[in-house]
């Protein structure tokens, strides 16, 4: 995926001024930046949900708007930050639904289809939730299970906005672990996340949304480093070394001490 000049506004005020970006296979890219400075915003023009105000996105080389939609949905997945579940759909069914893209205009799921579904819901830990009203479930429950719907539906690039946000210590690390294995595997990712270190264990590349229409991108070993975290986050940022990791904490507030 490519980004010429991609402009960003809301309510007449500058989130992203002219980025030129490119994920290659094989990437993984944090996107950091403060509330309000345009991350979902900017995951929801790149999976084609919301125009661009300026410029365009490209993927594979063709115009994102040039796509036809079950193409697209063929090409990239894409995580919301939040969902609101109507109707009382068991888990594996709403991870069934991802796999409609390769249906080829038929309403039937394949006996393939189930087996993506059953491998993900697996890889997720929620294959023993299969046939839960996903109503039912928790709130880390039922983020594992919309994972789950991502990785079944088998996209060269995975578009997700804090995948692990509602998620336990122990399934924050393993999904972690899960983008780090695809994206070994040749597949892209571009993931929203506010935990540096957990994002860090993965992210190959970053992308730092300044607040004010400025951006910095490049190699996560370059981007990420302290002064920059704290300017694009708002708050002075330390980076401390524990064995071959950095490990970065808010600097201590000492107004307080």
């Amino acid at each position: 995926m490519q980004t010429d000049k991609l402009s960003l506004q809301v309510g007449g005020r500058s989130l992203l001024r002219e980025l030129a970006w490119e994920v290659q296979p094989g990437q993984c890219w944090c996107v950091i930046g403060r509330n309000g400075a345009g991350k979902s915003t900017l995951l929801r023009t790149l999976a084609g949900l919301r125009a661009p105000d300026a410029g365009s996105v490209h993927l594979d080389g063709r115009l994102l708007s040039h796509w036809p939609l079950l193409a697209l949905a063929q090409r990239r997945a894409y995580l919301p930050q939040g969902r609101a579940d109507a109707f009382g759909y068991r888990a594996i069914d709403t991870v069934l639904a991802a796999r409609h893209p390769y249906h080829d205009g038929g309403y039937w799921d394949a006996d393939d289809d189930y087996q993506a579904a059953r491998d993900a819901l697996l890889a997720l830990d929620v294959a023993h939730l299969a046939t839960r009203d996903v109503r039912t479930l928790s709130g880390g429950e039922r983020q594992r299970v919309a994972i789950a719907a991502v990785l079944a539906q088998d996209t060269p690039l995975l578009l997700l906005d804090e995948p692990a946000g509602a998620l336990d210590l122990a399934h924050q690390v393993g999904v972690m672990g899960l983008l780090g294995g695809l994206v070994a595997r040749g597949k892209s990712v571009v993931l929203v996340s506010h935990d540096l270190n957990m994002a860090q264990r993965v992210a190959s590349h970053a992308l730092l949304l300044m607040g004010d229409g400025a951006w910095r991108a490049g190699p996560a070993a370059e981007v990420m480093q302290a002064p920059l975290l704290g300017e694009c986050l708002g708050y002075p940022v330390e980076a401390l070394r524990h064995n071959d990791r950095t490990i970065f904490i808010p600097q201590e507030d000492r107004r307080h001490g």
